[in-house]
C-alpha cells in the first residue's frame, strides 16, 4: 500500500476531533451490522437464548 492510498490524519482547528482524508474506492457511510437476537434466522451459537435471558448479578 503506497503513501497515496492510505488515510492521514487532518487537525481542524477550534475542533476536539481530527478528521481523516478519504481513500479512494471507499464511502463515508458507516457499515451498518444486521443485528441479531437469539431465535431468528442467522448465526447464533447453541447458548445464545440463555445469555440474553441471563441478568448480571449487579442488576
Amino acid at each position: 500500500m503506497s503513501d497515496e492510498e492510505r488515510q492521514h490524519i487532518e487537525r481542524v482547528p477550534g475542533v476536539r476531533r481530527a478528521r481523516l482524508t478519504p481513500v479512494a474506492g471507499t464511502t463515508a457511510e458507516p457499515h451498518v451490522r444486521e443485528e441479531r437476537r437469539a431465535g431468528t434466522e442467522g448465526d447464533h451459537g447453541p447458548n445464545d437464548e440463555r445469555m440474553l435471558r441471563e441478568v448480571p448479578p449487579h442488576y
